[in-house]
């Protein structure tokens, strides 16, 4: 005998009442079917879902005799039509099986979804195969920066001024951009980027001390895409590959997934060691650098180590990629031209990005690629970022907001920046010493008497951002004790009020 319980929501009844019907020769079982006319959905799923219920947990087990629609939409009360279509869909999706003369059954072999049922007992250990050697490297990388969940915070690295983002004029030009699609428009587009926005870019790159056509553009999704492409694009696995020690984790991630021998070269006060990597390495295919502003320890290439690297990479016959990232925010400097104005030989692919001047969930980045270069790249390009946020984006550089936007963030980046500085002085004097800032959005601040890492967790305790210099060493004993502090992300009174707890983490640490 299975019983067949239901309740309405409706029903003033305290409880479910059985309704037993002959069944065949199985031992009696219960099911509750819960009728809500009030509730999201309609009767006929509220009753497959019982009886699916049912299934899935055992009460009703593979061969046991279901009532018939009829029986069934009196005892809940429905119509035969209501039940009658719940059976059928069971029965299409296999949970039940029907024999000519004798009625409809619970399947004897049943869907695979139940082999997904929740277990009873602790679900066993998986035995998957391990991760790759490379694999096992790239998730040994280490992150950009240490990040808190929640809005930015002191002293986040890696985020502009979220707060003075134009967010209403960006909306207008989306709304207006979106009033004038086509149909045609919403089809795949050109996998290299919008020629309007590729026109853009190159119009704009002139500000940083450099010319290309718009053919020479590819945009991309984000800058960390640029990298993984080139970086698949021109190396074979177990080919060397210059990086700057310290370094950026996402090139490092980049060199990674392309299977490169990663060859760490020092950088000093002039930038990356080019006699030094020349001297190790003479043979790399590639060489990735910061050259504008050095990340993390802030510095420009100057002009000789510039010079160097490009003589090297002609005589070599190797690619140097210039990632640009923050260069554009300058204090009390002149503008600091890039690596690619001064290429004569076309070694330099250009990676720039929009996260630092605008906002990084735009998710929009770009590369000037040399022509020999632009079919290979184009075919590899092949996933095109949303052409709506192209074509927004290519409008607010055309009609001037990008630059208008830059100039004030500069302006406010300074402030934020003095900020910083005094704020340091008043409440960590002697303790920390904030290294020179003329470019970019995050200062190196040295430590006295205290561990930097200790420093960092216990500020993470107190809600304050900050990352150790030696996270971006691939040697770490040959780092300084040193932190890495964003100063864009907030205003004035919050980074004064983050000075104040990380003075207190500090305190804390030289307390033990």
């Amino acid at each position: 005998m299975i019983g067949i319980h239901w309740r309405s929501d409706l029903d003033s009844s305290t409880g479910p009442t059985p309704h037993p019907r002959a069944m065949g020769k199985r031992p009696a079982a219960s099911i509750l079917i819960r009728l809500d006319p009030r509730a999201r959905g309609a009767l006929q799923q509220q009753i497959y879902s019982g009886i699916r219920l049912g299934i899935l947990n055992g009460v009703l087990e593979p061969g046991t005799r279901l009532p018939s629609s009829r029986a069934l939409a009196e005892d809940l009360g429905v119509s035969r039509t209501t039940t009658l279509l719940a059976l059928e869909q069971l029965l299409a999706e296999g949970y039940l099986a029907t024999q000519r003369g004798s009625g409809t059954f619970v399947a004897r072999e049943l869907p695979d979804d139940l082999h997904h049922a929740a277990p009873s007992g602790p679900a066993p250990e998986p035995k998957h195969p391990p991760l790759s050697a490379r694999g096992a490297a790239l998730a040994a990388v280490p992150p950009a920066a240490r990040r808190l969940k929640g809005p930015p915070r002191a002293f986040r690295i890696g985020t502009p001024a979220l707060d003075l983002f134009p967010l209403r004029l960006w909306s207008q030009l989306s709304r207006r951009r979106l009033r004038a699609m086509s149909p045609a428009q919403l089809d795949y587009g050109s996998p290299h980027g919008l020629p309007v926005l590729r026109e853009a870019i190159a119009e704009q790159v002139r500000t940083r001390g450099t010319r290309c056509t718009a053919a020479q553009v590819v945009v991309v999704g984000g800058s960390q895409r640029a990298l993984d492409l080139i970086c698949h694009l021109l190396l074979d696995p177990g080919d060397q590959a210059w990086l700057e020690e310290p370094g950026y984790p996402g090139a490092r991630s980049a060199l990674l997934a392309a299977g490169a021998r990663i060859v760490p070269v020092k950088v000093d006060g002039d930038g990356l060691d080019v006699e030094t990597g020349a001297r190790i390495a003479p043979g790399a295919r590639l060489a990735f650098c910061t050259p504008s502003h050095q990340f993390p320890l802030g510095l420009p290439m100057s002009l000789p180590r510039r010079l160097a690297l490009l003589r090297w990479a002609s005589a070599a016959r190797a690619w140097v990629i210039e990632d640009d990232y923050d260069g554009e925010f300058r204090y009390g400097t002149h503008p600091i031209p890039c690596l690619h104005g001064l290429d004569v030989d076309s070694r330099v692919i250009y990676v720039g990005s929009f996260s630092k001047t605008l906002f990084p969930a735009l998710r929009l980045g770009f590369l000037i690629v040399p022509p020999d270069l632009q079919p290979a790249v184009r075919r590899v390009a092949e996933v095109q970022p949303p052409p709506l946020d192209q074509a927004v984006l290519a409008d607010f550089i055309a009609e001037g907001h990008f630059d208008r936007h830059v100039r004030r963030m500069r302006a406010a980046y300074r402030e934020r920046l003095e900020a910083l500085a005094a704020a340091s002085a008043r409440q960590c004097p002697g303790e920390l010493r904030l290294r020179p800032v003329r470019t970019g959005l995050h200062v190196v601040a040295d430590l006295d008497g205290v561990d930097a890492e200790q420093v960092a967790r216990e500020a993470a305790a107190r809600n304050v951002e900050v990352t150790p210099l030696a996270a971006y060493f691939a040697d770490r004993a040959g780092a300084a004790n040193a932190l890495v502090l964003g100063f864009a992300a907030v205003g004035p009174d919050a980074v004064r009020r983050g000075m104040e707890r990380l003075a207190a983490a500090i305190a804390a640490v030289r307390g033990r």
